[in-house]
């Protein structure tokens, strides 16, 4: 059961939003009589003030040469500060008191936001009344998910103590039939503890049933679950979900009638985990893939699709549909979604000509500007096809597949009812993020200060 009210913030949240305004304006007032006093010097030592803020966001959440440059920056920027210091005769202690109410602004911005956002995720997204423990759960299992997770964290042992059937995937056996099977003795909540594949064959069969799921994240890398706002660590705390969770519902996207969770990805990457050898040595396949499919002689990918602005496209490097959009812009949340019961699909295509392009992409990747490079599109819609002359190569959920054209993409808004644990907090990255800097900050501080929601 789901709330929709909108929910206000606390006492805490509102004196951490008047906080963090008032110590905005006594940081820029304390700069504007500085500035009257000594102009030139005081330009000067913002930009080498900022310079170095800029340096430490960048150098913290970078590698490489960007976060050598982001050094680079830290040192000029802070040099520039003191000479300006030094030489200029600025007085410190004005400096000192508008850098502490700076730190202080956004500690207590980031507090409002964050605390109000994840209240309203939890009244929104989440029941918030536990719901009734189910009278047959079963949960299914594949033991060599996860490098053997099932095995390591004794999954059985942990069902059984808990009146939960669990059902072990045999070398031979179909899962999908399995979870069938179970619903057809009387499951009245069914799990699965395995990769993201795993969870879409399942949560097909919990939702064509109207029963709900439960995610056990033993896979690999469990993007589902991050995104739930699961503890990906935390797989025997999953089954709380069974005896003590609450429920809310989630989208599933469908490609030619196969349900995914995640996403479908065609062109350049789904040729690349077609390989052999990709299972085996993922960067360098793709190294020794890449410049035979976007050198000057490479043939460009027969994918024929409609744009968002309409216009009849015929080719893209890399074709990215997921089940809700992907936040793949700021560094907080990245390739992580904030939400999925949106009944929206995230649509991403990227066109790369020249390994040129590959570097410049990259680059603008590094600095959150993907959206700037020439041959990004990114949009929202709730059906999307690709034509092709041929079978089409498709990774779905990670898996590889071919697929015979037209590939029809849809979205089924609230298809599957989820059972949480009522420990997880229920926001992905994307979600949890809070964009400080943003321009839409100081309105959301200004409604939290005096009682409001802030959107």
């Amino acid at each position: 059961m789901t709330s929709t009210a909108v929910t206000r913030p606390t006492i805490t949240q509102r004196l951490a939003a008047i906080a963090a305004i008032a110590a905005l304006l006594v940081a820029v007032g304390v700069v504007a009589i500085l500035a009257l006093e000594n102009l030139g010097s005081i330009i000067v030592a913002s930009v080498g003030l900022a310079l170095a803020i800029v340096g430490c966001w960048y150098s913290l959440s970078r590698e490489g040469v960007v976060r050598l440059l982001a050094l680079a920056l830290i040192v000029v920027g802070t040099g520039l500060v003191v000479v300006t210091l030094v030489v200029g005769e600025v007085k410190l202690w004005p400096w000192v008191i508008a850098g502490v109410s700076s730190v202080v602004s956004v500690a207590a911005a980031g507090y409002a936001l964050r605390s109000t956002q994840r209240r309203q995720a939890a009244s929104v997204d989440v029941g918030t009344e536990p719901t009734p423990p189910p009278q047959r759960p079963v949960l299914l299992m594949n033991p060599k998910s996860g490098g053997g997770k099932a095995e390591k964290f004794e999954l059985e042992r942990e069902c059984r103590e808990r009146g939960i059937e669990p059902i072990v995937l045999g070398p031979d056996d179909d899962l999908r039939q399995l979870a069938e099977d179970a619903v057809a003795r009387g499951a009245d909540v069914i799990g699965m503890a395995g990769g993201d594949g795993s969870q879409a064959l399942v949560g097909a069969v919990a939702s064509a049933h109207g029963i709900p799921h439960v995610v056990v994240p033993a896979g690999t890398r469990n993007h589902f679950a991050l995104d739930l706002g699961l503890d990906r660590d935390d797989v025997v705390g999953a089954l709380d979900a069974f005896i003590d969770g609450v429920e809310r519902t989630i989208d599933l996207a469908e490609v030619n009638g196969r349900v995914f969770v995640n996403n479908a990805t065609l062109g350049l990457y789904a040729k690349i985990v077609q390989s052999p050898e990709y299972r085996d040595a993922k960067v360098q396949t793709a190294v020794e893939m890449l410049p035979e499919l976007i050198g000057p002689d490479a043939e460009p990918l027969d994918l024929r699709f409609t744009g968002p602005d309409g216009e009849a496209l015929e080719t893209a490097a890399v074709i990215l549909v997921s089940n809700g959009p992907y936040e793949l812009r700021h560094a907080q949340g990245r390739g992580s979604r904030e939400r999925i019961d949106d009944g929206v699909l995230g649509v991403v295509t990227l066109n790369l000509s020249s390994a040129a392009d590959v570097q410049r992409m990259l680059s603008m990747q590094a600095v959150g500007q993907l959206d700037r490079f020439d041959g990004w599109r990114e949009w929202t819609t709730d059906r999307f096809e690709v034509a092709s002359g041929d079978a089409i190569e498709i990774g779905v959920d990670g898996e590889a597949l071919t697929m015979d054209p037209p590939l029809v993409f849809t979205t089924r808004r609230g298809a599957l009812r989820l059972r949480m644990p009522r420990h997880a907090s229920g926001l992905s990255p994307a979600a949890a993020a809070v964009h400080v800097t943003s321009r839409s900050t100081l309105r959301e501080l200004a409604r939290i200060a005096m009682g409001r929601s802030p959107s």
